[in-house]
């Protein structure tokens, strides 16, 4: 088990909103118009195949690696993971910049819990 998968999705989910954002409009032209639709779909389909990889990485530390021993000593565990697994599908849903960043802060959040329990393991 490992978040790191996680965070890279992640990470790319919010790197393609960012490059939906700002990407420029194109001429008039109607081969530039394929041209800028295409990169868009392109750009999309990476954004929401990634969220859906984040989504079924943390569903399974969610589900396999945590145990009530995690919880106590993270209360908020559940709604954390709750939160994550939310925000990717809104992700998958929407171009919002800001909302793929509190899907990778929340990720970290989840891989510094991840790794506080590795950690309590080798004690």
């Amino acid at each position: 088990y490992d978040p790191h998968q996680a965070a890279v999705a992640a990470k790319t989910v919010h790197a393609m909103n960012k490059k939906l954002t700002e990407l420029p409009v194109p001429a008039a032209g109607p081969q530039e118009q394929i041209e800028h639709r295409n990169t868009i779909v392109r750009m999309v389909q990476t954004k929401e195949s990634h969220a859906q990889i984040c989504k079924q990485e943390l569903l399974i530390l969610w589900s396999d690696y945590f145990k009530p021993e995690h919880l106590s000593a993270n209360p908020d565990l559940h709604d954390t993971f709750w939160k994550a697994a939310k925000l990717c599908s809104y992700n998958k849903q929407h171009v919002d910049p800001a909302k793929s960043q509190e899907l990778m802060d929340v990720v970290a959040k989840i891989s510094e819990i991840f790794q506080r329990a590795e950690a309590a393991k080798k004690k």
